[in-house]
């Protein structure tokens, strides 16, 4: 996951995709909401595939961590 990446100066640590201030929270609003991994990359250029991937990587993983109470 070296993709993602941790600064507290960029978007106050959230994690973010390496080089860019797009937050893997930004892109899994996205995909939730229905946009294409496609649609994504046609928006913002700056983003390869594998960055996605790393972000939906890097919540799944992060899932695993938690506790989720489902109400």
């Amino acid at each position: 996951m070296s993709r993602i990446v941790f600064n507290p100066k960029i978007l106050n640590g959230k994690p973010v995709i390496e080089g860019t201030r797009i937050s893997v929270e930004f892109i899994i609003e996205l995909l939730s909401s229905g946009v294409s991994i496609n649609e994504i990359l046609q928006e913002y250029p700056i983003l390869k595939k594998e960055d996605i991937l790393a972000a939906l990587k890097y919540a799944a993983k992060s899932l695993k961590k938690e506790d989720i109470i489902i109400r």
